[in-house]
């Protein structure tokens, strides 16, 4: 402990009576203080002012102060800012400390003169977090003498900016700000004279001027500016130069930190003042920051613009946004885009928010909004359509912001853009198509923005803005004004430009998309109804209850129905026409129907019918012919809840089911690329899964698992087997079985290879065929050379020359029109893939409705096949990002929802023979998988089977024979049956080295049903020591012990059945134990392991219960098995062992530990030794001892030759003492100390060796 307290960290202290009295809790805050940690650092200066509050004890104030001033210079450079805080929450708690003996202590601790150069730069760090700490304290202002001397160290230390860079000017601009007018007019304008006037040579010290200017105006008036700086205003034509300078080392200097310096802002501030703003804007950011090129420049400019913003008046806004750094920075923006380069639209888009938030006048919040759409690049805004800023407008300001883009829309006036190019985009740039192009760039980017308004939920909106944006979009999507007429306000405005016929369809998709947002929109408003709708989570409707696409729908139809003030994009036909008649007459129907009784049913078929009229727009075609399907459904649906079930019946026998219909109606509008439609039809679904047919379930489960596809694969496999394999027999065994199984996986690579091979050589033959073509092309020219014109060159003339390249030419065209085809037929056929396997994905919507609105249909059973086929298939198909997601959902749906949901079919008796073919089935195709994963989820459809035929009551037409050996609670399981199926799946698990089934599985089949894992006990216990390999037979024993843990089966075993399986268990476990040799493999240490984890249930069953079963021959087997090798290597495995001796009456041995600590201890000691100490050998009794003791005759007197000669040579003797100890022997008794000196017990160890071996 000694030359702990010693440490440089804690000081030492002269003050023997007070300070070292001090209490560990008192040392312990400074020890906290120099931690990193902010929480601890701030809560042990926050203790350490309670304990001086509650301390009376002068000594222990005068000891904090000590110990923060000399922290102040800490080596730690954490440890410094934690002392400075504390000796300013000191200062600050405790007024009677002077702060000019601070100062002086401070001073005198961090003397830069005296202190030695290594520690210079601590002592300047010290210097300046000690003015920090009186800065901070709050009473620097209140001791002008203080504030001199501190503005004085400051300046001081501007020659270790090396160190320090700009903190003590930062220090300095606070303390300047925190200083009254009039100390800073008596005291400090002196001290601060010279970087006053030196304020244009660097950042710092203009800043300090800037900041002396708003502090104290009237000490620094235009005549003392004069003297300083030679001009009465900062900002002039003389200074612009000296300022584009200074800001430069200012952009420089923040170009890590992303932030604009603080000279920057207070520039723009005393411009403004001084009514110069424009000259400053005008010459030092646009022809001075702005021209020089480079990084930081520009992105200064980007921030003196967003820092402006809340400063400037509506002109001055107006002229700053329509100017030359806008212009640079949407040329920013678009350059950006590229990856791997600084994005700065983040940083102004806060810049943005911020004024926007902040401002409350309409006019200047609609200018700004209005200058950032107005940055166009070719005529499309830089900014976002989803664009965040506009959720700060006022309901005002943004109501004109939509008028204004509506105003744009119809009439572009592309002169008000502030446009720009890009060098590349000016390069490739026509100025016939340029007018047109940025138009049609204008409207597209319009329309997303007036939709983005409607689906951002923080924009303040009422529902006439969301209606007018609404309608807006839908007019200019499908249709286009002739006249203008007041019932339709947007016939009024007609357009400048007329819209490309290309850009309805994208229009028509944002419309969708906010048809979409429409649905999910909670109830705008203020109103006591609005506010109860809401708190109900309505959605979709409007204030008075209307449904938005109703409001939509009707809107629809008066434009249909004015075709002299409007036309259709797209006219409908005399059938589509009638269509949409007979949905709007089906809707008011199904509306005065839901008036009477709220019904779900009612409400989802409203929905669907106008989603479908609605989609007529779009795809008029196919929606005329789901309509007049979906009315017909809707008329047998109605038809059936009637009471005319006869005619029902005989229709139903001829014509397909309505909810068969609906079914392929909901699957054909799932094809289309709209989440609407997506949702609509999922609750749809959900309404008619009650009234679902097997036919129709079908129809769903064919898109997922086609009918035919798993035939086909199957022939063509036996196909190609089939040749090569005619003469083999049918009986086999599984060895042969196995060994097929290995051929058919290489014959299935060879052929793979083959197939390579094959389209290798097709275009080698396409390549041949070029050749050839190319061979004519060039005989018919007579161009190629021949045989017998031997090596005479012939003169071609010009003519032949331009045929001959005419046909190459038109030939590799050719050449390569082909090879583009095939890419484009890939390609194609790549995105069809794409379409079917989302169409698939949204089709599993429909099947997870189903099972979690029906589970407990016996419809359900269906399902199952089709799932895991999928599955199937996914695991051995292409591991795209989209083949994955729709793996991964079918496998979620198939467990969660199917497997693992507590409700299930409870009325399936009648299905018992069904339902054991579909286990059978599952079970032999889960043993044929390749991969476990995939078993695993057959297995779990087979336990699900078994679990609701457990649960399902056997039929009364059952025989009464039949269910003679049936147990109780088994329902209509026949468990004989199940039994040996899960019998032979054991089988297999436990006979081949590669099974796709795993121990778990049968775990979990004797676990949840303890019936079955009796039957399968005789099996296991044959595989403790008949498994395949150890892995098997370890998991023969984990199963035989799971089910012999469970207590329905110890019940349903008789008291004469019991021992003799606990003893057959014995013996198996005892002959397994024989056959242990050795634990060096993690496999067999796994083997033993579980062996004995059962072997400590069967020794604590006998013993407990008592049964005639011997263990003798158990214990004999077991008592060596800790002597073999790798016994000790777990720990798991050591404990179970003697856990299962101690049963048996072995304790386990103790290790003793007696005499290997104490002469371990002895070496540590004699290392431990403090230097100056003699060793006891080197003593001079203990010298002239020595040899009498090693049985020689008595040295000389005189020994110091002796002695010498020991010095020398003692490192070499040591070091050949170590080796000898290292290279082998046991512990031997601890020898004389004598024995590190002299070569004696060399000698001595020969002869003890020869005496040993007499003996």
């Amino acid at each position: 402990m000694g030359e702990i307290e010693t440490e440089p960290v804690r000081p030492k202290v002269t003050d023997a009576k007070g300070i070292l009295q001090q209490n560990r809790e008192f040392l312990d805050f400074f020890w906290d203080i120099v931690k990193p940690e902010q929480e601890i650092r701030l809560k042990a200066i926050e203790d350490l002012i309670c304990y001086l509050k509650n301390s009376e004890k002068p000594d222990e104030l005068k000891y904090t102060l000590k110990r923060l001033v000399d922290g102040l210079s800490h080596t730690r450079e954490t440890a410094r800012p934690g002392f400075s805080l504390a000796l300013a929450q000191v200062l600050q708690v405790f007024e009677e400390i002077p702060l000019q003996t601070t100062l002086d202590h401070i001073k005198e601790k961090n003397n830069l003169e005296t202190v030695k150069k290594k520690l210079r730069r601590n002592a300047a760090f010290g210097n300046f977090f000690g003015v920090l700490a009186l800065s901070q304290s709050g009473r620097l202002p209140k001791e002008p003498k203080v504030v001199l001397e501190c503005v004085k160290l400051l300046q001081s230390l501007d020659q270790y900016r090396e160190h320090l860079k700009d903190l003590p000017r930062k220090t300095m601009v606070d303390i300047l700000s925190e200083t009254p007018e009039a100390v800073f007019e008596e005291v400090l304008l002196g001290a601060l004279q010279s970087d006053l006037s030196s304020a244009f040579s660097t950042p710092e010290r203009l800043h300090l001027l800037l900041v002396g200017i708003q502090k104290f105006p009237s000490v620094l008036k235009p005549k003392k500016l004069k003297k300083l700086l030679g001009t009465s205003t900062v900002v002039t034509m003389e200074n612009i130069p000296k300022l584009i300078e200074v800001l430069k080392m200012a952009a420089k200097s923040v170009k890590k930190d992303h932030t604009l310096p603080p000279v920057g802002l207070d520039l723009l501030q005393i411009a403004l003042r001084e009514d110069s703003f424009e000259l400053l804007w005008r010459e030092a950011v646009v022809n001075g920051l702005l021209l020089d090129q480079s990084g930081p420049s520009s992105y200064m400019c980007y921030r003196l613009l967003g820092s402006a913003l809340p400063m400037l008046s509506l002109p001055q806004l107006r002229h700053v946004l329509t100017g030359e750094v806008m212009r640079h920075y949407g040329e920013h923006v678009v350059s950006a885009q590229l990856p791997d380069r600084f994005k700065f639209a983040p940083e102004m888009d806060k810049y943005v928010e911020e004024f926007l938030k902040g401002c409350t006048d309409p006019e200047k919040q609609l200018a700004v909004v209005l200058s950032f759409t107005l940055l166009t690049n070719q005529g499309y805004p830089v900014i976002p359509t989803f664009w965040k800023a506009v959720q700060h407008l006022e309901l005002s300001a943004l109501q004109r912001y939509v008028e204004w883009l509506k105003d744009m829309f119809i009439n572009p006036q592309l002169d008000s853009c502030l446009e720009f190019s890009t060098r590349r985009q000016q390069r490739v740039q026509e100025s016939g198509e340029r007018s047109d192009s940025c138009v049609t760039r204008l409207r597209k980017w319009i329309i997303p923005r007036l939709v983005s308004i409607v689906e951002n939920p923080s924009v303040k909106k009422e529902e006439d803005m969301v209606m007018d944006i609404a309608r807006f979009v839908f007019f200019h999507s499908f249709f286009d004004a002739k006249k203008p007429t007041p019932d339709i306000p947007e016939t009024e405005a007609k357009l400048a430009v007329p819209l490309d016929e290309t850009i309805h369809g994208v229009f028509a998709n944002s419309f969708f998309g906010l048809l979409q947002h429409l649905n999910h929109l909670p109830v705008l408003g203020d109103s006591p109804e609005v506010a109860a709708h809401n708190e109900r989570r309505v959605t979709g409707v409007t204030a008075d209850g209307t449904l938005w696409i109703v409001c939509l729908v009707q809107y629809a139809d008066t434009l249909l129905n004015h075709s002299k003030y409007v036309r259709h994009v797209k006219p409908f036909t005399d059938q589509q026409r009638q269509a949409w008649n007979r949905m709007l007459a089906s809707v008011e129907t199904l509306r005065k129907k839901s008036k009477k009784a709220q019904k779900v049913e009612t409400s989802a078929f409203q929905q669907l019918f106008l989603l479908v009229g609605i989609s007529l727009f779009k795809a008029p075609e196919e929606c005329a012919d789901l309509i007049q399907d979906l009315q017909s459904c809707l008329e047998r649906a109605q038809e059936k809840t009637s009471k005319k079930q006869s005619t029902g019946a005989a229709e139903g026998a001829e014509e397909p089911q309505w909810v068969e219909v609906l079914v392929e109606i909901l699957l054909s509008l799932l094809s289309q690329p709209s989440r609407l439609i997506r949702q609509v039809c999922r609750q749809m679904f959900g309404t008619i899964c009650p009234h679902v047919t097997q036919t129709a379930l079908k129809a769903i489960l064919n898109v997922l698992d086609p009918e035919g596809s798993e035939e086909e694969s199957l022939v063509l496999v036996t196909d190609e087997k089939a040749s090569g394999k005619k003469g083999k027999t049918d009986q086999k065994t599984e060895e042969e079985e196995e060994d097929e199984d290995q051929e058919d996986e290489e014959d299935s690579d060879s052929s793979d290879n083959d197939s390579e091979e094959e389209e290798e050589e097709e275009e080698e033959v396409v390549d041949d065929s070029f050749r050839l073509q190319l061979m004519k092309v060039l005989q018919g020219q007579n161009a190629l050379a021949t045989e017998e014109d031997g090596n005479e060159e012939e003169d071609v003339d010009d003519e032949t020359m331009m045929k001959l390249d005419h046909s190459i030419a038109a030939l590799f065209s050719e050449h390569k029109k082909r090879i583009q085809a095939k890419k484009d037929e890939k390609e194609r056929l790549r995105k069809e893939k794409n379409l079917v396997r989302d169409f698939k994905i949204k089709v599993l919507d429909l099947v997870e409705v189903f099972l979690s609105k029906q589970p407990e249909s016996p419809l359900v059973f269906g399902i199952i096949e089709p799932l895991l086929n999928v599955i199937q298939a996914g695991m051995s198909s292409e591991s795209n990002q989209q083949e994955q997601d729709f793996l991964r959902k079918t496998a979620d749906i198939f467990r969660n929802q199917l497997c693992n949901k507590k409700r299930y079919c409870k009325s399936a008796s009648h299905m018992g023979e069904e339902l054991h073919s579909m286990m059978e089935r599952l079970l032999a195709k889960a043993q044929r998988q390749p991969d476990s994963s995939v078993s695993l989820y057959y297995f779990s459809g087979v336990l699900y089977l078994v679990r609701v035929l457990r649960g399902n009551e056997p039929s009364s037409t059952v025989p009464p024979d039949a269910g003679l050996f049936q147990p109780l609670g088994t329902g209509c399981l026949d468990v004989e049956r199940v039994s040996a199926c899960f019998r032979e799946a054991l089988d297999t698990f436990m006979t081949r080295r590669k099974s796709p089934l795993t121990g778990s599985m049968f775990v979990d089949v004797a676990t949840r049903f303890p019936v079955l894992g009796l039957r399968l006990l005789d099996g296991a216990l044959k595989y403790i020591t008949g498994g395949v390999r150890h892995h098997q037979q370890g998991q023969a024993c984990t199963l035989v012990l799971r089910t012999l843990q469970k207590p329905e089966v110890r019940k349903l075993l008789t008291d004469s059945e019991f021992p003799p399986l606990i003893r057959r268990a014995t013996l198996q476990v005892t002959e397994s134990l024989k056959t242990v040799t050795e634990l060096k493999k993690k496999v067999d240490q796994e083997k033993v392991l579980k062996t004995l984890e059962l072997t400590l249930f069967l020794v604590r069953t006998v013993q407990q219960q008592k049964l005639p079963v011997s263990l003798s021959q158990l214990e004999f087997v077991m008592q060596p098995l800790h002597q073999l090798e790798g016994f000790r290597r777990t720990g798991q495995l050591e404990d179970t062992y003697w856990n299962v001796m101690k049963l048996l009456g072995v304790p386990k041995p103790k290790v003793e530990k007696a005499k290997k600590p104490e002469e371990e201890k002895q070496p540590q000691a004699a290392l431990k030794k403090k230097k100056g100490f003699l060793p006891e050998t080197k003593k001079r009794k203990n010298r002239k001892k020595a040899p009498v003791e090693e049985g020689r005759g008595q040295p000389p007197k005189d020994c110091s030759d002796a002695v010498e000669k020991e010095g020398k040579s003692r490192k070499r003797k040591q070091a050949d003492k170590k080796r000898k100890q290292a290279g082998g022997g046991g512990p031997r008794p601890s020898p004389p100390k004598t024995a590190k000196l002299e070569p004696a017990p060399k000698k001595q160890k020969k002869k003890t060796k020869k005496m040993g071996g007499n003996e």
